[in-house]
């Protein structure tokens, strides 16, 4: 096993890097890494029902689909992310507590008690501070998870604080926990010394040979795949199972409900619960198109409706 401390902070760079690691490496290795603020879904999760839409869009934070499933998860530079990344014995693939236990181990020589609950999610006392998910790929497999270090908890619950009402659908739904900062349960270890500190452990533990650096060669790979698939909206929120979306709308000082059916990422059917003057305009404008903000604004906006775009998240 090779060691991997990954330097960057793109969330596109680091989500095409696990992939490209899984698929493309030929070696086992685990990965420490860091994003600035973004959001990662699982695979099998609905985008827009996971995320408070307007805070997402208000500071520009980038929403990411992961390879794996699970739930939702914020990172910012204050969370660690780790991934471990080996070959399989065909049916023992998935294993969370081989690789969550040296996370328990080392927490203890730091000082903090820690315990894996039934999810395979890690707690201090009754407070999440890991989440954990993985993936199959042929005879390799992903574990990886985060770890809540001295993350901004209150963009995290923003951005996560979605509106159920809106949504509904068979996705994958995240089970939310009450959280808490490693950082509050020690004292004088700043969040670099962390890091290499969790290097250095998991390095003896797993004896991991050597330390290992993308090559010019990898960083390109790496960053083709970050812009054709974690860069693309089509990735991370076409993919999103179908789905139906409703919600109160104001037009022409009428309020009425429309909603939407979506599959694939398009808009299938448009239905409100009472006719308006205006209701077929918007029905053949919208219809068939990617239940996607800055499209559905400028097709609405050539009839002198973009305003009501905002109902439509």
């Amino acid at each position: 096993m090779v060691c991997i401390l990954n330097t960057h902070t793109d969330p596109y760079f680091n989500a095409a890097a696990e992939e490209f690691l899984l698929k493309q490496f030929d070696r086992d290795c685990f990965m420490l890494w860091q994003n600035t603020a973004s959001v990662f879904i699982g695979k099998h999760q609905n985008a827009l029902a996971e995320i408070n839409y307007g805070f997402i869009k208000q500071n520009n934070i980038p929403v990411i689909r992961r390879l794996s499933g699970g739930g939702t998860v914020f990172h910012d530079e204050g969370n660690l992310n780790f991934s471990f990344i080996t070959h399989a014995e065909q049916g023992k693939s998935i294993n969370f507590k081989f690789y969550l236990k040296p996370i328990v181990d080392f927490l203890c020589t730091i000082g903090i008690t820690s315990e894996i609950n039934p999810r395979n999610n890690l707690f201090i006392g009754d407070r999440k501070i890991t989440g954990t998910a993985a993936h199959i790929y042929k005879n390799k497999v992903i574990h990886h998870g985060t770890l809540l270090y001295k993350t901004n908890e209150k963009n995290l619950l923003l951005a996560t604080q979605n509106d159920a009402n809106k949504y509904s659908d068979k996705s994958v739904k995240s089970v939310r926990s009450n959280i808490t900062n490693i950082s509050q349960h020690i004292a004088g270890i700043n969040i670099h010394d962390f890091i290499f500190k969790l290097k250095d452990f998991l390095t003896t533990y797993f004896k991991a040979t050597r330390e290992y650096f993308f090559s010019k060669s990898d960083h390109s790979e790496i960053e083709k795949l970050s812009q054709n698939k974690y860069q693309t909206w089509e990735w991370n929120y076409g993919y999103s199972p179908a789905y139906f979306f409703q919600n109160k709308i104001l037009i022409q000082e009428i309020e009425t409900e429309i909603k939407l059916e979506v599959k694939k990422g398009i808009i299938e059917s448009v239905l409100f619960t009472e006719e308006l003057p205006l209701s077929s305009f918007i029905i053949n404008t919208i219809t068939g198109k990617a239940h996607k903000e800055d499209l559905l604004f400028a097709e609405l906006n050539k009839i002198g409706l973009g305003y009501i775009c905002r109902h439509l998240f």
